[in-house]
């Protein structure tokens, strides 16, 4: 990951919408917004995932998380977007 953010999501050319994480498929996760979550880098190098209110919402290990807030990451923690995408946080 590079950069103060990290938008997930899919491409809309018609709208503008070119995330830096690219869920457009194959295979197609139907349940993905075109901007569905944001990964944010925190002052203390760590990162936060925020919703900006995608239609199926985020969950972070199993909850779900607030529209709009941002909520810390660790090693290990999972994301799931829509039907069955799943982001999984590594430390390199």
């Amino acid at each position: 990951l590079t950069g103060s953010q990290m938008r997930i999501g899919r491409r809309s050319v018609s709208r503008g919408i070119n995330p830096e994480i690219d869920l457009t498929g194959p295979p197609a996760d139907p349940g993905i917004s075109r901007l569905h979550a944001v990964l944010i880098a925190t002052a203390d190098g760590s990162w936060a995932v925020l919703d900006p209110g995608s239609a199926n919402g985020t969950l972070v290990n199993g909850s779900e998380i607030p529209t709009g807030v941002q909520v810390p990451l660790h090693d290990g923690d999972r994301i799931n977007l829509g039907g069955w995408t799943a982001i999984t946080v590594q430390r390199g």
